[in-house]
């Protein structure tokens, strides 16, 4: 019986079988179970291999369920939009796209299929931001959108928010990236001015996040590190509908009068998948 199945299952070596000879919806099966970037190296293989990574079964299992309204965030659609094959919407929404005349960028985190978001200090409510006394906005080449919020001097700290948006499901971390120090260059070189750092040993910065659904997360820490750039968690919320618009709040307070605080730089606020990036945001958001 064996030699028997082992006569049929004979190929004459110069008709041998290979990877190229198999039907691209039978590789296409196959990639839909690679990540983006293993797909992509497939599609270098050969000729069939590229052909089954343009397919819209693969790409497809790697978007959100709510892509479409991602993809209409992103941009106006139209006849030509609804032409795009799902590697073209995947690329287009793997890539940053602005919201709010660009004080706000999202993406698709290209391991978890949830949705990257960062959120400028121009989008963000600053008490006293209105007086150059306290704060005011200087240009930084360190900022994706180019510009921070600088505080001076002020005895009532206080940095809010919220987005609202549909964002995929699963969990997501709120962070808060800051600096103590004015940052600038000199010479070519990187220095940072801490002349108007103070206040910050006191007592800790109290961060909160919560959502239109009722959850709740608050962290309390002391801000440190001068002349470096820290994200400071904020808290974490659940999604449990991508269709379902979440509401999210989130908020830096420290408003202990019996003291000023000074020399704080706000860039913006980040929110991303939990555990995406190896749970660095630094690695999150370079994209």
């Amino acid at each position: 019986m064996g030699a028997g199945l082992s006569n049929t299952f004979t190929v004459d070596r110069d008709n041998q079988l290979g990877l190229g000879d198999l039907p691209e919806s039978c590789m296409a099966e196959v990639l839909v179970y690679l990540d983006p970037s293993e797909i992509c190296g497939a599609a270098r293989l050969n000729r069939s291999f590229r052909g089954a990574a343009t397919a819209d079964l693969v790409w497809e299992s790697k978007l959100p369920e709510n892509y479409v309204y991602l993809l209409e965030k992103a941009i106006d659609c139209d006849e030509e939009t609804k032409k795009m094959t799902k590697k073209e919407i995947y690329a287009r929404l793997s890539h940053p796209n602005p919201l709010d005349g660009g004080i706000k960028v999202f993406w698709i985190d290209r391991c978890s299929g949830g949705i990257c978001m960062s959120i400028s200090s121009k989008a963000l409510h600053i008490t006293g931001i209105d007086d150059r006394r306290y704060w005011t906005y200087i240009p930084s080449v360190e900022s994706r959108f180019q510009t921070v919020a600088y505080l001076q001097q002020i005895w009532w700290v206080e940095v809010a928010g919220k987005m609202d948006f549909c964002f995929p499901a699963g969990i997501y971390s709120v962070f808060f990236k800051l600096h103590l120090g004015r940052m600038a260059k000199r010479l070519g070189r990187r220095v940072c001015n801490c002349e108007h750092i103070h206040g910050w040993e006191k007592k800790p910065v109290k961060f909160q996040v919560s959502t239109s659904c009722g959850q709740k997360d608050l962290k309390r820490s002391f801000l440190d590190e001068p002349g470096k750039w820290k994200y400071y968690h904020g808290g974490d919320f659940v999604v449990n509908d991508s269709n379902i618009s979440t509401t999210v709040m989130f908020s830096l307070i420290q408003i202990d009068c019996t003291h000023t605080k000074g020399g704080l730089c706000v860039d913006s606020v980040l929110i991303y998948p939990k555990g995406a990036g190896a749970g660095n945001p630094v690695t999150a958001f370079q994209n």
